[in-house]
């Protein structure tokens, strides 16, 4: 059973109030840390620390862009 966390928690996480750089989509909250395409917590207009499940609509990729990040947990 996954963590669970709330999106407080979540906005911690936006690489500059700490070093974890997750974001949460569609229920699930993933460390994006690694991903050079977010440092500093930010990637092209998309900011970490919140759900950014209804930004994904204008991304030019679907959601298996997700698969090779780790699921931390889950949002609230």
């Amino acid at each position: 059973m996954l963590p669970t966390f709330t999106k407080s928690q979540l906005a911690l996480r936006n690489g500059q109030d700490r070093e974890e750089i997750w974001i949460a989509y569609k229920g699930l909250i993933y460390d994006v840390g690694k991903s050079r395409l977010w440092k500093n917590g930010k990637h092209y207009e998309h900011w970490a620390g919140q759900d950014l499940t209804s930004e994904l609509t204008s991304a030019p990729h679907n959601d298996s862009v997700f698969e090779k990040f780790t699921v931390i947990g889950q949002l609230a």
